[in-house]
């Protein structure tokens, strides 16, 4: 895909293996959030996109089912080599459409890239079980197989990381699958398209359509979709839950978070402090997994806040291509002004403003959509900026007396994504692990995102489902499992009586 240069560039659909126009006639602009520019148009899917996505998945659905599962392998080991070789081309993609630092970027993507080594070992992932001699010339065997036509729906801050969560592993399981990125970041998922046909994928077994609510819904109601896989704010994922539920979908849908870290006494509070900055500011704080709430001890709360506040207001902001730079804009002018109204709801509650992010100025970034960091103190749980998931650059400090204290604020919290404990005790972290309600748990790691090989996913108002994303979960989640009962009677076999069959 030649990359556009113009706002007269309309980014196409990946249908069947090709580029292909939209038949809806809807666009929306793509940004360069760094300098406010519309750089390209996106098409805005409507249901006869979706259906004609949808048709192509179905159509290669049994040939791509009945493939030997080490041949998709050997196609996703050749995917693997090519997203290695375009991996800074991607990235870069990425840093264009979303704003975030180069280097930010390519760590994302080679995130993703994890995920398509561990997808690589699908033969020995859908291994079933045998059991011989279950009963008299009885033999037990169990399968996994795909479900059929996947959908996934993904979030404008990850644009390789997340996509890359969904479809390698759905079609490692022999599923076949239609990707709707955000529309606010669409050239990553096209390029993506183009190298797996490179690795030799079969046409129709990835598709990629763009769009908003209009083409969401159209999946989400799609008789042929059999599972639909989301990231994104709660109140989506919990509508795209509910209506998969009532349209007998299976569904993964990861909502919102509010991330908190625990700073107890006895931790390296300059480990920590720098840490803390990194997991809060980083992305301009457009991150799922990042750490918006601090709950420090009071013995230590003065001297982590001295020292979060020295290390926040030494941070460079610029454009994400520029070297040096710490964080880059926010994807929106309306996000960022929304952010900004956090910062004002936090000064009217009463809580100490120790950095003011707002009005920050980035040369030659005038018309970007830039916010500086912000960090309150002295905040408390009934505040607009704790309750609410800010996805912006807004760190805040709520203190407590003990770790108990600080145990139950955070199972009190109706997000339940990541959380961390900052500490040297062994107990305490011990202590922290098993009692926090908290899907992913980081241990002097203030995000604590799982490497491939293990699941992702957060409780309660974080997630909408049973099953978290990529890792084993995931191979469970885009298969279904089959037991299957075999005896092979002989001409002097007793027959069958009506009573229950045992198999003693």
């Amino acid at each position: 895909m030649n990359k556009p240069q113009d706002i007269n560039t309309t980014i196409p659909l990946w249908i069947d293996g090709k580029p292909q126009a939209a038949r809806s006639t809807r666009t929306a602009g793509v940004t360069n959030p760094a300098t406010g520019a519309v750089t390209r148009q996106v098409p805005l899917a409507d249901a006869s996109d979706i259906d004609a996505a949808v048709a192509s998945a179905k159509r290669e659905l049994p040939a791509w089912r009945d493939t030997p599962p080490l041949r998709r392998a050997r196609i996703l080991m050749k995917f693997r080599e090519l997203l290695v070789a375009h991996h800074e081309e991607l990235a870069k993609l990425v840093t264009e459409e979303h704003g975030k630092t180069l280097p930010d970027a390519m760590g994302s993507v080679q995130r993703g890239i994890e995920v398509v080594e561990f997808v690589t070992g699908i033969p020995q992932l859908l291994k079933g079980e045998h059991s011989p001699d279950v009963g008299t010339g009885v033999d037990t065997h169990s399968l996994r197989q795909p479900l059929g036509v996947c959908a996934g729906i993904t979030p404008f801050n990850f644009p390789v990381m997340v996509p890359l969560w969904m479809f390698p592993v759905a079609i490692a399981c022999g599923n076949t699958f239609v990707l709707k990125p955000s529309e606010k970041v669409p050239s990553a998922s096209m390029r993506m398209a183009e190298l797996l046909k490179e690795a030799g994928l079969p046409d129709g077994v990835l598709n990629v359509v763009h769009g908003d609510k209009v083409a969401v819904d159209a999946l989400l109601h799609h008789p042929d979709v059999k599972a639909v896989s989301f990231v994104g704010s709660t109140p989506i994922a919990k509508y795209i839950y509910e209506t998969c539920a009532k349209e007998g979908k299976r569904v993964q849908a990861l909502g919102g978070a509010k991330n908190h870290a625990v700073v107890l006494a006895d931790a390296d509070l300059d480990f920590a402090a720098d840490a803390l900055i990194g997991a809060a500011y980083g992305s301009a704080g457009e991150r799922c997994m990042a750490i918006s709430a601090v709950v420090a001890v009071e013995e230590v709360a003065d001297a982590l806040v001295a020292k979060l506040k020295a290390s926040a207001e030494k941070l460079k902001i610029g454009s994400g291509t520029a070297p040096g730079v710490d964080m880059g804009p926010v994807i929106s002018k309306p996000h960022r002004d929304k952010i900004s109204g956090y910062v004002d709801q936090g000064v009217a509650a009463g809580a100490k403003l120790v950095l003011d992010g707002r009005g920050v100025k980035v040369p030659g970034g005038e018309d970007g959509f830039f916010i500086g960091a912000s960090l309150f103190d002295r905040v408390t749980t009934d505040m607009s900026i704790y309750r609410d998931e800010i996805f912006g650059p807004v760190l805040v400090v709520l203190r407590v007396k003990t770790l108990d204290d600080a145990i139950a604020m955070i199972n009190a919290n109706p997000y339940a994504n990541g959380t961390a404990v900052f500490t040297r005790s062994g107990g305490a972290a011990r202590k922290f692990e098993r009692e926090i309600e908290v899907g992913m748990v980081g241990i002097n790691v203030p995000i604590p995102v799982p490497i491939a090989f293990y699941s992702f996913g957060g409780w309660r108002n974080s997630l909408f489902g049973d099953q978290h994303v990529h890792g084993p979960e995931g191979v469970r989640f885009y298969t279904r499992g089959k037991v299957v009962t075999t005896r092979w009677p002989d001409a002097n076999a007793l027959p069958s009586g009506f009573n229950m069959p045992t198999l003693g």
